[in-house]
């Protein structure tokens, strides 16, 4: 079963949990899927009228909590900790891969410094331990380890729950990509035309230049057949030429004296 089934099987069972249940009763259900080794997307829980009116309520820090793990990170949760509630090993653990996935919607190449310092590991060791063992074994990312480099080559990333206001952003970027596809497709198309034209203009010269060499050939074959029978009309007319035996048995004439 793929990690996209298994996370609609499970955020279908806490969304009907959370449907049922008002104020801090809330709170267990928020802290079990939070905890859960195999959910990572907490949007459609957020969108549960239920949860929805913790706002501004005794009860809200238990929204601030889940809110955390739909969009935030490990540095976010040290920077609020004094007023979110405490985390188990198992939150801990969930957020700092969360904080994973974040890193990796912007990079594809994650050094290792940058992963230590946001998930407070202190070696190497611990680091491609836990990328290894928490991350790629559990599905939500696949890469490689550059021990050479120091960094971790991100190749897919699972996505996280979209930020408020993200969703704009993501239409307008499509939008511009379409737009560049778009312009692409018809440059590429003005090329195929210009290609296709210049291939029929160099047909054009091609057969020119055949019809112009037949049209030579015709001329010196015509010069020559006339250059031939002028030749045989020269030397196949009577007298035209003396037989060199028939001139020396010829009697010579006899010179005579001029008295």
């Amino acid at each position: 079963m793929d990690i996209e089934q298994k996370q609609t099987e499970f955020i279908d069972h806490f969304v009907k949990q959370a449907s049922s249940l008002k104020g801090s009763a809330l709170s267990s259900v928020f802290t079990e899927a939070t905890s859960h080794p195999s959910l990572f997307a907490f949007s459609e829980i957020l969108a549960v009228p239920n949860v929805v009116e913790l706002e501004g309520t005794e009860h809200s820090v238990y929204l601030d909590l889940l809110r955390l793990f739909a969009y935030g990170t490990w540095s976010d949760y040290k920077s609020n900790s004094s007023r979110l509630p405490e985390l188990g090993s198992d939150q801990a653990l969930k957020l700092k891969q969360l904080t994973v996935l974040t890193l990796a919607e912007t990079n594809k190449v994650l050094a290792y410094d940058q992963l230590m310092q946001e998930l407070d590991v202190t070696n190497v060791r611990e680091l491609e331990d836990f990328l290894i063992n928490e991350c790629m074994y559990a599905g939500i990312v696949r890469g490689k380890l550059d021990q050479l480099r120091r960094c971790f080559e991100v190749q897919f990333a699972a996505g996280r729950d979209l930020r408020p206001g993200q969703l704009g952003g993501m239409i307008r970027t499509l939008s511009n990509w379409l737009t560049t596809s778009d312009n692409l497709l018809v440059s590429i198309q003005d090329k195929i035309k210009w290609a296709d034209n210049m291939s029929e203009l160099d047909k054009k010269h091609r057969k020119d230049v055949e019809d112009r060499v037949e049209e030579v050939k015709k001329s010196l074959s015509m010069k020559a057949n006339i250059d031939i029978r002028e030749h045989e009309e020269i030397y196949s007319e009577p007298g035209g030429v003396m037989d060199y035996e028939e001139d020396r048995s010829r009697p010579k004439r006899r010179r005579h004296p001029i008295s």
